[in-house]
């Protein structure tokens, strides 16, 4: 491990290597404080390098107080350990491809800039009507509703009301096997909490919503991919793959798939259901973009009966996203632990938004809403998917419903240098390898098409695959 990080830091001086090699495993946790580094002559040993170099490495440590000098015994991390840094843990990606450029770049944009690479609607497709009648409702609310905590599982009444909704999609949940969360994002990383141990091994569809790999490496969890297809995970290789991981967890998304925008198969949910039990496997279905579909396609939890899949879902990608709500569907028994997890972490829930989500869905323009906006990215999917055709760049697949395209670049065109090209004119794109664990995807990259009609979009890619860019 450490002689592969060497070599990965090409440029800096064999103890510069050394130093910054420490360094990175010092802020991953791989190695926590009070902890014994190698002695001198091992590690020089082990990396084929002098102990002159690996000794001028450890001083140069000592000196910045990372590492502590024991004499006669060796040398020791700090107790006043780094903070923990995410960006360090697992490979060094090229900022152009690292899940975190894109999300930093997209949510930190200005409003003259054009964000094709982003994970959400623009506000104009958003019901900032539906919003402020639920916001004048709500200020005519009583004191508790404004002021007080929520409970843990969260409002009842939408309890109630996500429960008829995922009846509609063939999953039977009673209001006692919904807990709300802040987001689908925190309904995730609850769930990892829960379930994970460091170093427990994840399996991910590659490609995957990269935010996916993210939350893992802050469980220090062991993520392990399985190639995506147009119907599901390609399931040979997932039946090989958790033959010899053995992992605890698969996350996937089932109706529309981020980024690739497929849909699983019945067959292929069968398939992954049944070697899911054979190798006592627990299935996360992120379901987020459920309310784009035209019609309902098969979901792992629907076919499961909640007994190994636990179903999230949110509102942020129709209704809005900075009224943040998501939730979590699992059986009791799993629930109730959740719940004492969620006191802990965040005492009592949302209640202000869960109250604003509540007047919203129930509103009856919501459904006029979403059958508006379903037939707005239909005709946005045509159209973007039409001009990227003109300029060579193809779609995988013609996704059903959704808002992403995953598409192919020309032959030899790397999605990383068309991104910071890009970049530099203002627009934001995500390329392939940010998805991809298995980094397969470099001439991929994902067009969210809601964000994709601005004729200078299409200008400056075509600028920037003229080699004019």
């Amino acid at each position: 491990m450490v002689q592969k990080a060497i070599r990965m830091n090409e440029g800096r001086t064999r103890v510069e290597m050394v130093a910054a090699t420490i360094r990175q495993r010092i802020a991953g946790r791989s190695l926590t404080p009070g902890a014994k580094l190698p002695s001198v002559r091992g590690l020089a040993a082990t990396l084929k390098l002098s102990t002159s170099t690996v000794v001028d490495a450890y001083e140069r440590l000592v000196a910045e107080g990372a590492i502590l000098a024991r004499p006669g015994s060796g040398f020791y991390v700090a107790n006043q350990a780094a903070p923990f840094a995410l960006a360090e843990v697992g490979p060094k990606l090229d900022r152009a491809v690292d899940p975190f450029w894109i999300s930093r770049q997209s949510l930190e944009a200005g409003e003259a800039d054009l964000k094709p690479g982003c994970g959400w609607l623009p506000p104009s497709w958003l019901p900032g009507d539906g919003m402020r009648r639920g916001l004048r409702t709500l200020a005519r609310a009583d004191g508790p509703a404004l002021a007080d905590y929520g409970s843990p599982l969260g409002l009842p009444q939408l309890r109630q009301l996500i429960s008829r909704r995922m009846s509609e999609r063939g999953i039977e949940a009673s209001p006692d096997q919904i807990m709300l969360a802040d987001s689908g994002t925190q309904a995730i990383d609850l769930l990892c909490r829960f379930l994970l141990e460091p170093g427990d091994t994840v399996l991910v569809d590659d490609p995957c919503y990269f935010n996916f790999h993210a939350l893992l490496r802050a469980h220090r969890a062991k993520i392990v991919s399985v190639p995506y297809t147009a119907s599901g995970p390609d399931v040979e290789l997932f039946a090989q793959v958790v033959a010899d991981e053995r992992p605890r967890l698969y996350i996937t998304n089932s109706a529309i798939h981020n980024p690739t925008g497929a849909t699983l198969s019945p067959v292929t949910a069968h398939r992954v259901l049944k070697l899911a039990d054979q190798f006592d496997l627990t299935i996360i279905e992120d379901d987020i973009f459920a309310d784009f579909e035209h019609t309902p396609a098969p979901r792992l939890a629907a076919f499961d009966g909640l007994e190994r899949v636990i179903h999230i879902g949110s509102f942020s990608k129709t209704l809005s996203a900075s009224a943040r709500c998501g939730f979590v569907v699992a059986k009791p028994e799993w629930i109730d632990g959740l719940t004492d997890l969620k006191i802990a972490t965040s005492f009592g829930g949302g209640r202000l938004t869960a109250e604003l989500v509540l007047n919203v869905l129930s509103d009856g323009s919501y459904r006029k809403h979403i059958e508006t906006l379903r037939h707005r990215l239909s005709r946005a999917m045509s159209e973007v998917s039409a001009k990227l055709k003109g300029l060579g760049i193809t779609p995988w697949l013609e996704p059903q419903a959704g808002m992403f395209l995953w598409c192919r670049l020309p032959d030899g065109i790397d999605a990383a240098d068309v991104a910071r090209a890009a970049l530099e004119k203002r627009i934001v794109l995500a390329p392939g390898n940010a998805f991809s664990l298995s980094q397969s995807a470099t001439n991929f990259m994902r067009f969210n098409v809601s964000q994709t009609l601005d004729p200078r979009v299409f200008e400056v890619l075509g600028d920037i695959l003229a080699g004019r860019g």
